[in-house]
């Protein structure tokens, strides 16, 4: 056994997890360019298949109308955090996500269920996200009409 490999391993988890928190965390606070600044600049988040992709540059931008425009508050919570390695650089992960929408004006609360899909890579700096797939179980109320299915068998 690699006693400093395992260590390593370990560790690249732990920061994989933080960086999912991190996530949730700074898009409840309504912090556009914090959440950006947790992708890889060539990274690519896909919500749902009716809109398009946000990538790289227009990450924070794009955020940012969804939060103030759409969003009065936001609250994420996460659990069933899966890491798995590619390579000692490279990583993919799948948490489950429940998330509650504010929104602004007269629209009920909206709720969803489902399950984040992540990429990551390690760069100079830290571990970073390279991709984030977000996968509906269900919803509530919720401003997108279709989500991704989560691959439900039966």
């Amino acid at each position: 056994m690699d006693v400093a490999a395992t260590v390593q391993q370990l560790l690249d988890r732990q920061a994989i997890e933080d960086l999912i928190l991190a996530y949730c965390e700074r898009f409840d606070r309504n912090d556009p360019e914090g959440v950006a600044a947790l992708f890889t600049p060539d990274a690519v988040i896909d919500y749902n298949p009716d809109t398009p992709n946000i990538r790289g540059d227009a990450m924070a931008t794009t955020i940012a109308e969804g939060l103030n425009n759409l969003f009065a508050a936001t609250s994420h919570h996460v659990s069933n955090i899966q890491v798995n390695f590619d390579t000692a650089d490279r990583a993919h992960s799948l948490c489950y996500v429940y998330a509650w929408h504010r929104y602004h004006g007269d629209a009920p609360d909206g709720y969803l269920w489902g399950r984040y899909r992540h990429r990551f890579e390690r760069t100079s700096e830290d571990w970073k996200i390279s991709e984030l797939i977000l996968e509906g179980a269900g919803t509530r109320d919720f401003h997108r009409e279709r989500m991704h299915p989560i691959g439900r068998h039966g």
